[in-house]
């Protein structure tokens, strides 16, 4: 949880830089293991082969500020 220090007026940045690890360690992992499992039936299918370049978007939605951003990257199969 990010710590808001009212006597301070500001906000903890050791907590927050923290939980934004804690957070993004969660998303790294949990997309990995992701990635991982549809490349793998897509090899068992025969639908990619080596040489092929498999395209990703991940969007990062921050619901409190309406925010949606996007990050595309490609990962080749060799």
């Amino acid at each position: 949880m990010i710590k808001w220090n009212p006597e301070r007026n500001s906000m903890n940045e050791d907590n927050i830089n923290m939980e934004i690890r804690k957070f993004l360690k969660k998303v790294g992992i949990t997309s990995q293991r992701i990635i991982e499992n549809q490349i793998n039936m897509a090899n068992k299918s025969g639908s990619i082969k080596i040489g092929d370049e498999i395209e990703l978007e991940m969007s990062l939605s921050i619901k409190n500020f309406n925010s949606i951003n996007s990050i595309s990257g490609k990962i080749l199969i060799d």
